[in-house]
């Protein structure tokens, strides 16, 4: 096949695209379907902005482990400071100020720092030497720099992507070696923290998302109806589904935020239980990739770094599952490549270029003998 098939081609991770592909087309066509049987506005944008971010992953792939390394520090601190920027000048949305705005280009640092604190994390304790890793040195530089970007963030005020700064970090360090009694430790002050966390930091509409997650149906019209209607969405949905484009719930405008938040939920109701099984499937395949990266990685820093951002899109594909089933609060995560949003597509990008640039580390590696 390597005769007929041009070598550039042949040595894609093809393994990975195309499920990813298959993903993103199954998500145009869902957002299709919300836009009411429209390309517009959801579905033509989702795949231009797949298509550009496209592009970006594949150039990502030829940069260089020496500077992927050199840029870790500097990239985190010019993220950091476009954080401090949303509080001094940032765009307001939706009662949240989460935005940086550039003529007609918004972005949304928060989200950038995610695959942003893996990689400073991943240089940090590649750069650690191993006698260390048991002391404090090995997690108070490392919590300083999660510490930063989740207050900043938590000022905006954005729980849910706070949160998945601290899962990436706290999973990179796990990974690192750090000793379990800390995160023994962590778990039971995180435990006390909660309810005071609640009463005392969480703001009105966000403890109403957590007394909403544990009695939705307390209140089904008021702060109970995201989810409340989007189990309604998902069972009605059944083994196959109604049908591409006849989901009542979201082209009746029953089903808040369909083409975002609750994708999952438009999806299912359309194309049933089997729809909802090959979306996990092919998520199963991509991530599956992604930690056969990280396992044939041959240093410290590619391990980190590849694992990490494994857990980066794992996190939003777990909570945002769990968010739209009723397993989780409601917290605003999108899912993966089938949500409409340019921030969180670049996220989740960024991470898959990632991979694919270790991957081409570990094959010329291979091919240079340092097996």
């Amino acid at each position: 096949m390597n005769s007929v098939i041009p070598a550039p081609i042949a040595r894609q991770p093809w393994q990975m695209l195309i499920p990813l592909f298959i993903l993103v087309g199954f998500g145009g066509a869902v957002l299709y379907s919300a836009g009411g049987g429209n390309f517009q506005p959801f579905a033509s944008s989702h795949l231009l902005r797949f298509a550009i971010f496209m592009i970006m992953a594949c150039i990502m792939v030829w940069f260089s482990r020496d500077v992927v390394k050199f840029a870790a520090y500097p990239v985190y601190a010019l993220v950091l400071v476009m954080l401090v920027g949303v509080e001094a000048m940032g765009a307001i949305k939706g009662g949240s100020q989460r935005w940086l705005e550039f003529g007609g280009l918004r972005i949304q640092p928060s989200e950038l720092m995610k695959p942003v604190i893996v990689l400073a994390l991943a240089q940090f304790y590649s750069s650690l030497p191993a006698g260390m890793i048991g002391s404090w040195r090995a997690i108070a530089p490392a919590g300083a720099l999660v510490a930063a970007p989740v207050a900043l963030v938590l000022l905006q005020p954005d729980l849910g992507t706070s949160l998945a700064i601290v899962f990436c970090g706290v999973v990179v360090m796990f990974l690192a070696g750090l000793p379990m009694k800390w995160f023994v430790g962590g778990g039971l002050v995180g435990a006390v923290a909660v309810p005071l966390a609640y009463f005392f930091a969480l703001q009105d509409y966000q403890q109403r998302r957590v007394t909403t997650f544990l009695d939705p149906e307390s209140d089904p019209l008021g702060s109970g109806y995201h989810i409340t209607q989007s189990k309604i969405a998902i069972g009605s949905g059944g083994l196959s589904g109604k049908g591409f484009n006849e989901g009542s719930q979201s082209h009746l405008n029953y089903l808040p935020e369909p083409h975002t938040d609750f994708v999952f939920a438009t999806m299912a109701e359309e194309w049933g239980l089997l729809g909802g099984l090959l979306v996990l499937l092919i998520f199963g395949l991509i991530m599956s990739w992604g930690l056969q990266v990280a396992r044939t990685a041959h240093d410290r820093f590619a391990k980190l770094l590849a694992a990490g951002m494994v857990a980066t899109m794992f996190f939003y594909v777990a909570i945002n599952l769990m968010m739209v089933m009723g397993l989780a609060p409601v917290v605003g995560i999108p899912l993966p490549f089938m949500s409409h949003g340019g921030s969180s597509m670049m996220t989740n990008m960024i991470c898959i270029g990632t991979l694919m640039m270790i991957n081409r580390w570990n094959r010329e590696q291979k091919r240079s003998g340092f097996i």
